[in-house]
């Protein structure tokens, strides 16, 4: 039904007829009017746009998520005109259309105004994501714009809500591009702005933890990054900075260093909390006993932790009494927790020291009481060095029987002369010095009998034939034995008249042996001996000597001088 068909006065007719006429031109499809709901029915809603007929909706275009119709009788309602009169004489409205219609114009008034549009994200996309924003239109937002850094897993982001900037919109192609980045960064600028005009070195500030690394952590202060280094996370040792911290945890940290003109921040967690090293002089003063964790172990030691902070030093001199430990790892691993003695602590240079040896009974207190000065204790050769042997006289306990103290009579060149690892000898204590950094027992051989150089010049003339025991044979010749404690060398070139190449061959230890005395040297105390001469000697006179020290010269005279000549020249 036309609206006219409602009048009854002519005149009022014609007037409103020509008014609607007015209208009626003005209107036209493609716009968007206010209309008003004057019915509604199941399958339509009427609505009045002060048109000669009256408009149709489909009614589903008032149904709301819940699946209920919003349209009311006397509703005002904005509508998009899709055809004025059709084949029926009615009017074709769309109600959808006008939102839409209405959404791109604020859209492209918010690009225009660079304002701010939410939208909810529904689903990943080839490159990015698909975003919901006003009136039910689908946006774009690039991969590169979701977030201030590059995000590798988009789905984290799937039915959140943001606040985003429309950075390209094309109303024909019905592209709309997003940024969420733009707006990120917008306000990261202006947190920089606050932050850097309230940061100042001493003031401690809350932070999150961005990144961490091997050297350290960076801490967002409000869009400015600080960096925490590795030592100063902790006054205690850190191997690895994820120890401490984790991204997203956070902090408050304290403005160590701060450079206006770059920009550049220092930070510290432990500068929080006092130095424990301030008041460590209290808690560990030496002879105190303590306990700890064994952190790390060198060469030199073994570092133990007392508390978070402070750290003591257990050198290797200090483990044991008795113990030639070489490394630490001999009697401590990682993570063992120990018992020491506080030994030292060096203020200034933050150091203790420790000994884990003190809490036993220094055995060389004993051991002096044990075997005072001049005792006489068996022992066996433990090693062999240049300037003398070490004597182990008690399980872990060595003496050192220098070179010098060997032998009153012979030079020794080299203490494996006349000794081998693993061989028992009787030595004479010396002198026990506890006093030292490290305990020293000086033990002594030749001491075990009297200075026999007071009378081998007297009782061992040269010429005399003597019994004697070969000891050791050597490349250059061999040690024989007059008595106990005496013993002369017999030159390779005196065992035989013969070519001798290798001693070994001619003579070995323990034979019983004749030999002259060719040659005494009091200052050097040597006694050279020879075999070949007392053979010429007894085959020339027919005498032996049985020890008596009869001389040889008593008997042949002229004969045992021309002898003697010629082997000493």
């Amino acid at each position: 039904m036309s609206k006219s068909q409602h009048f009854q006065n002519p005149n009022a007719s014609a007037s409103f007829a020509a008014l609607l006429e007015r209208h009626e031109r003005q209107l036209q499809e493609g716009q968007i009017v206010e209309g008003r709901i004057i019915e509604v029915r199941t399958d339509k809603v009427i609505v009045d746009i002060g048109f000669k007929s009256e408009g149709e909706i489909p009614a589903g275009e008032f149904i709301d998520a819940l699946g209920k119709s919003t349209a009311k009788v006397g509703d005002t309602v904005e509508v998009y005109i899709e055809e004025l009169e059709n084949k029926d004489d009615v009017v074709i409205l769309s109600k959808e259309k006008a939102d839409k219609l209405k959404v791109w114009d604020e859209i492209s008034d918010a690009l225009e105004q660079e304002s701010v549009i939410e939208g909810t994200v529904r689903a990943k996309v080839k490159g990015g994501l698909s975003v919901v924003i006003r009136g039910g239109v689908r946006a774009f937002l690039p991969g590169s714009q979701v977030d201030l850094r590059p995000v590798q897993n988009l789905d984290q982001f799937v039915g959140q809500t943001y606040r985003f900037k429309i950075i390209k919109f094309n109303k024909k192609r019905g592209n709309i591009v997003l940024s969420r980045r733009a707006l990120l960064e917008r306000e990261r600028d202006e947190q920089k702005a606050t932050t850097l005009a309230r940061l100042k070195e001493g003031e401690i500030v809350d932070g999150v933890v961005k990144n961490v690394t091997e050297y350290g952590a960076f801490i967002d202060l409000g869009g400015v990054d600080g960096l925490l280094h590795i030592t100063d996370m902790s006054w205690g040792r850190i191997t690895n900075p994820k120890e401490v911290l984790k991204v997203n945890q956070q902090i408050q940290v304290k403005v160590l260093k701060y450079d206006a003109d770059t920009e550049k921040v220092s930070l510290g967690l432990k500068q929080i909390t006092d130095d424990p090293w301030e008041t460590a002089h209290q808690r560990y003063k030496p002879g105190t006993v303590v306990n700890g964790k064994v952190v790390s172990l060198k060469d030199y030691g073994a570092f133990v932790e007392l508390e978070e902070g402070i750290e003591g030093l257990i050198h290797v001199s200090e483990m044991s009494w008795t113990k030639h430990i070489k490394h630490p790892s001999q009697v401590l691993k990682m993570g063992d927790i120990v018992e020491a003695v506080v030994l030292d602590i060096d203020r200034e240079s933050n150091r203790i020291s420790l000994g884990m040896k003190q809490l036993e009974p220094n055995p060389y207190d004993v051991l002096r009481e044990k075997y005072p000065v001049g005792s006489r204790v068996k022992g066996k050769v433990r090693n062999i060095a240049d300037f003398g042997i070490f004597i182990e006289i008690e399980e872990g306990i060595d003496g050192l029987v220098h070179i010098s103290d060997l032998s009153w009579t012979q030079r020794v060149r080299h203490p494996s002369e006349l000794y081998n690892k693993g061989d028992e000898v009787e030595v004479v204590v010396l002198n026990i010095d506890i006093e030292a950094e490290k305990p020293k027992i000086s033990l002594g051989i030749k001491q075990l009998f009297q200075d026999p150089w007071s009378r081998i010049p007297r009782e061992y003339g040269v010429g005399t034939i003597r019994d004697g025991k070969v000891l050791k044979v050597l490349d250059f010749g061999a040690f024989v034995e007059l008595e106990e404690g005496i013993d002369g060398l017999v030159h390779i070139s005196e065992i035989s008249e013969d070519h001798v190449e290798d001693p070994r061959e001619v003579i070995k230890p323990g034979d019983e042996v004749k030999v002259a005395i060719i040659g005494i040297d009091a200052e050097e105390r040597r006694i050279s001996l020879s075999i070949k001469h007392a053979k010429r000697m007894e085959n020339a006179g027919g005498v032996t000597s049985g020890g008596s020290g009869a001389t040889l010269g008593d008997v042949f005279g002229s004969k045992l001088q021309d002898a003697l000549k010629k082997p000493t020249e």
